[in-house]
């Protein structure tokens, strides 16, 4: 087992057994902007090296995609799981958007196994993370009475740190260019991997802490964040195929419409959608979706997207 997925483990057993161990916020917080601004400087070298024109089918696909997701997640909480409109789309939007740390862990996958990618798909992490929580506030709105703060709801979404480093990044890197951030390649790119096994033990017990709330809401919401990330997957991977990506980049398309947000769709829905529960959404997607992607989905990803390319 890869050794970021047993530093998660550790993370929930002492959770469980109820350990005093805890990393300090700041450190929580310095390890996250790491992991930001490491993708998007990485996507932005890659980017650089590339065209920007044959990338725009590319991006319409996932643009549609990203859309796609929460209208597909809607009905099924709305109508099978009995939810009101707020919190049905509350976590529909959480389902449209994506989880920046389950795509670092699918990279350190297939970085593993020595699977190559296309290198610019951080682009894409940007690309999912805005349009299912438009999508889910638009849905929240709908015959609703209560006015929209337009203009604060897109500074968050917008401007919200997730946002802010991954395109900081993205922009930093592709105006560099490889050459000019070689001195900083040791720190950003060779560490990688070392800093997201220490976020990864810090997401282990945060996740074991979001497991009672689920004893609230019964085993519907167990079912739907272990389920339906496996068919977004499998839809993610078709998206993949058919705009042209190799296995690597399905693989991370798959897994990447399998995740669920927790950074930025919670704080976004906390000013569009006051009236949601945010312990339904939280459960579901850092609870239920982010330990089973970690433990099980990717892997399963892999197969099923393997499935779909002949490989």
């Amino acid at each position: 087992m890869d050794p970021v997925v047993l530093f998660f483990l550790l993370g929930v057993i002492a959770r469980l057994v109820r350990s005093d161990l805890r990393l300090p916020e700041a450190m929580y917080e310095g390890l996250s902007i790491y992991l930001l601004l490491a993708i998007g400087l990485k996507g932005g070298v890659e980017l650089a090296k590339h065209p920007v024109g044959p990338l725009l089918p590319q991006v319409g696909g996932v643009l549609l995609l990203g859309i796609t997701l929460p209208l597909l997640a809607y009905p099924v909480l709305r109508y099978v799981g009995r939810f009101n409109r707020p919190d049905a789309s509350s976590v529909a939007a959480h389902y449209g958007s994506v989880s920046m740390v389950t795509f670092a862990v699918a990279m350190a996958y297939l970085l593993e196994r020595g699977i190559s990618h296309e290198q610019y798909m951080p682009l894409f992490v940007v690309l999912l993370e805005v349009p299912g929580i438009v999508v889910g506030i638009l849905l929240a709105k709908l015959g609703a009475e209560r006015r929209v703060e337009w203009g604060a709801l897109a500074h968050e979404v917008l401007f919200g740190r997730s946002i802010v480093l991954l395109t900081g990044g993205l922009v930093i890197g592709w105006i560099s260019g490889p050459q000019a951030l070689e001195p900083q390649a040791k720190l950003f790119f060779e560490l990688f991997k070392a800093v997201l096994a220490l976020f990864m033990l810090e997401m282990g017990l945060v996740a074991a802490g979001r497991i009672r709330d689920l004893r609230r809401t019964g085993l519907f919401l167990l079912a739907f964040g272990t389920i339906v990330p496996c068919i977004f997957a499998a839809i993610g991977g078709l998206v993949a195929q058919g705009i042209g990506l190799s296995l690597g980049g399905a693989i991370l398309l798959g897994t990447l419409a399998a995740s669920a947000s927790y950074i930025a769709a919670p704080a976004a829905m906390r000013i569009a959608v006051p009236e949601a529960n945010p312990s339904l959404s939280l459960a579901a997607s850092l609870g239920v979706t982010f330990p089973f992607n970690v433990l099980v989905g990717i892997p399963l990803y892999h197969r099923v997207v393997g499935y779909l390319y002949g490989a």
